[in-house]
């Protein structure tokens, strides 16, 4: 009779610890356990901490959320060419985050872009815009994720505080973030020419008006030019 070997048993597999707020992981470790964890629909790893928000109320985050991203993607339909764009997608800045921002805009490397995408559709790299809904100026958006976005090299960072009614626009200047000055209720991108925000619409939930001043600067000479530079 032959003998049948005997196979080895299998190691025990330990079981993925939970992902919980206000864990210290490292990024590696972050992804494992959020992977594992399909109940939790979003988390952040900011500076090495992991950061899970409360649930999404309607005026203060949900409603505005839509008003926003209807402006960008106005924008984006009149500026071809921009490819790299996301809302609430993960963003593996560097090892101690990976922030999922309400939204966000990337250049190619081609037009002087940081960001990439990996082998596995994760965003690498900094985004050259990056928006998120705040509740007011002492949340985690104007403190810890300002910080690691400046570090990181997000050239502009747009925060709506919507409790406080105001809108913050930064653009990176010499490792600082500047405010982008308002002339007449518009804000105006340094990086996307033609990205026009009318800040009083916006805040006013006017659309019309919101979506105009998105015509108005996708009219410009300068938007022309540059999405001639996105083209070629």
């Amino acid at each position: 009779m032959t003998a049948v070997p005997i196979q080895p048993r299998p190691e025990p597999t330990e079981p993925v610890p939970p992902l919980e707020n206000g864990d210290r992981l490292t990024r590696a470790e972050f992804e494992r356990r959020y992977l594992a964890s399909p109940q939790i629909k979003k988390a952040e790893l900011i500076e090495g901490v992991v950061y899970m928000p409360s649930p999404v109320r309607l005026k203060r985050h949900a409603k505005p959320h839509v008003l926003l991203s209807g402006w960008l993607c106005q924008y984006l339909e009149k500026t071809p060419g921009l490819e790299m764009f996301g809302d609430n997608g993960t963003v593996r800045l560097d090892e101690d985050n990976e922030p999922q921002p309400d939204l966000f805009v990337a250049l190619g490397k081609s037009a002087g872009g940081k960001a990439s995408v990996s082998d596995d559709d994760y965003v690498e790299g900094a985004p050259d815009l990056v928006c998120e809904l705040a509740a007011s100026s002492v949340s985690l958006d104007l403190h810890q994720k300002l910080n690691a976005y400046r570090r990181n090299g997000v050239r502009e960072y747009l925060v709506w505080r919507t409790l406080d009614r105001a809108v913050d626009w930064f653009v990176l200047q010499e490792g600082k973030y500047e405010q982008i000055p308002l002339r007449d209720g518009i804000s105006a991108s340094t990086v996307f020419p033609g990205l026009w925000l009318d800040v009083p619409a916006l805040l006013d939930g006017n659309l019309s008006a919101l979506f105009a001043g998105v015509a108005r600067g996708t009219q410009t000479r300068e938007h022309a030019e540059f999405v001639k530079r996105l083209r070629g």
